[in-house]
């Protein structure tokens, strides 16, 4: 089967979020302003998301507070494993110019063997890894480090609620990937803005 046989059209976050908790290997939300699927006549194959991201710094540090407003991340990407060989490229090649940001950024995961292999494939250009930052955990609770966050806002009050039970974790770095979504002219103007440096592509992971 050839990827000529598939078609890429809008879904809704709530298809598109069902479809990530249950499949993608972080089985959590993530910020949706965009999602699209991946079809195989009615058969939903693939979904990929685009959102606001969540961390202000990286919105206001990636190319200066002026630019805040113009990023986008690409948050969650799934394909099914019996779609044929460069699905993730072709999904990402397809729906990445559909989002109305000019700045598109992605991660991948060192800790689960990512080395952003398909942002390589798709022209995407390397910026190094994330910032180092750590994660509020509390001890035998499961909720994500972002839920915490959401729910209690500071660490004093995580502290005051949970005790010694709260502590304070090394979050893992990520390789951290930008596209330019915008024309021939408008990307120059973009290599001045941006504010991290354009590094080799990683060949092996670093832990």
């Amino acid at each position: 089967m050839s990827l000529k046989n598939y078609t890429i059209e809008p879904i809704s976050n709530a298809l598109a979020m069902s479809v990530v908790i249950r499949e993608h290997y972080l089985h959590r939300r993530a910020p949706c302003s965009f999602a699209f699927g991946l079809f195989l006549h009615d058969e939903l194959k693939g979904v990929i998301c685009y959102g606001t991201p969540s961390s202000a710094p990286l919105r206001r540090g990636l190319a200066g507070p002026e630019n805040s407003f113009n990023v986008i991340e690409l948050t969650r990407l799934w394909v099914n494993d019996d779609v044929p060989r460069n699905g993730e490229s072709f999904l990402i090649g397809n729906t990445v110019r559909k989002v109305d940001k000019e700045f598109v950024v992605s991660f991948a995961e060192i800790q689960q063997g990512h080395l952003g292999i398909v942002y390589q494939a798709t022209n995407w250009l390397y910026t190094g890894l994330s910032a180092k930052r750590t994660n509020w955990h509390v001890e035998g609770d499961t909720r994500h480090s972002q839920s915490l966050a959401d729910e209690y806002q500071t660490a004093s009050a995580l502290r005051e609620q949970f005790g010694n039970r709260f502590t304070l974790v090394p979050r893992p770095r990520k390789h951290r990937y930008v596209f330019f979504n915008a024309n021939k002219r408008r990307r120059k103007e973009m290599l001045k803005e941006l504010r991290y440096p354009i590094l080799p592509y990683p060949k092996k992971l670093t832990y």
